[in-house]
């Protein structure tokens, strides 16, 4: 059902699959804003206490709960039916990154909630965090030289027993890159290309464990700026999710996925906070029924797979 925008009720909202990221992230950030009241969750092998429970999206519209909007936090492939139905429901909809296996899909999604009036949001949550404004703030009027990404991250710590992840359509170590994609299109908009890539797939998995890609993105007068990054899920010891701009006016550099901002060694830090803003814009974007849909991250990627070259790796095992 609409929200009606004259009450200061808050948005009841089911949330669609209940693992690692809806707990850690999605379910305390919904607890602690008032704008929205938790009424029930869908998943096919966990519950969340407190609230109305059930195994996917037809059994939870057939409940008839007075919903206004649902936050989907499953894996990529199959959201799109997911989000459909909640569209047919009346419901608006807030997705998790990615927003769907495909560009397609987001194109058929998007569609079908701009024909019957649904806010649709599309989240990159590495976007909120506490550096990405400021740093695009910062690089405004400098001419930019070149980028360095690195994004190392040990699968079996944030994704212990995923096996989804690495199917096709589990993106692999692009889950993780896919962030820094979201962060360096956000702070040097404009257009970006993926020139070469080459990944690194275990046996009997289809989706990479390490890619290396070589990019470009608009600079100034027309130039384009080269752009390397290194994404690694199998890195051991201190996790580095970072990004380093050199220019004509200095060197920024973020680091921790964009919660910390350096430049010319000034420090800037701030608390973890990008799920509180997720949830802060899905409110105000319902509020105003309006829509934010940015597939440039993604597209990226489906590039990056479009022109990569594979090589077979070890298997991979937990």
């Amino acid at each position: 059902m609409a929200v009606d925008l004259s009450s200061p009720k808050p948005i009841r909202l089911a949330i669609v699959g209940v693992g690692k990221i809806a707990r850690d992230q999605h379910l305390p950030a919904i607890a602690q804003d008032p704008r929205f009241e938790l009424v029930a969750a869908v998943s096919r092998n966990a519950v969340v206490d407190g609230v109305a429970n059930y195994r996917d999206i037809a059994e939870l519209v057939a409940a008839g709960h007075d919903l206004d909007a649902v936050s989907l936090c499953t894996p990529p492939v199959g959201r799109a039916e997911i989000a459909m139905a909640a569209i047919d429901a009346g419901l608006d909809v807030m997705m998790e990154k990615p927003p769907a296996a495909t560009l397609s899909e987001v194109a058929r999604i998007e569609a079908h909630a701009v024909a019957a009036g649904r806010t649709l949001f599309a989240t990159w949550h590495s976007r909120e965090a506490a550096g990405v404004a400021p740093a695009r703030k910062w690089l405004e009027g400098r001419r930019v030289e070149r980028v360095t990404i690195d994004w190392r991250e040990d699968i079996r710590r944030w994704h212990p027993g995923q096996d989804w992840i690495l199917e096709a359509g589990g993106f692999g170590v692009f889950d993780p890159g896919i962030n820094a994609l979201s962060i360096a299109t956000e702070i040097l908009p404009g257009g970006w290309t993926v020139d070469d890539a080459e990944m690194h797939v275990p046996e009997g998995r289809m989706s990479p464990l390490a890619a290396d890609l070589r990019l470009s993105c608009d600079g100034a007068a027309g130039a384009r700026v080269p752009v390397t990054a290194a994404f690694d899920f199998l890195h051991e010891g201190p996790q580095q999710w970072d990004i380093v701009v050199d220019t004509d006016g200095g060197r920024l550099t973020l680091r921790m996925g964009g919660s910390v901002l350096e430049v010319d060694g000034d420090v800037s830090k701030a608390p973890d906070a990008e799920y509180a803003r997720l949830y802060g814009k899905f409110a105000e974007l319902v509020r105003t029924r309006s829509s934010a849909v940015d597939v440039t991250p993604l597209r990226l990627v489906a590039d990056a797979f479009l022109v990569g070259r594979r090589t077979i790796v070890p298997a991979f095992a937990w």
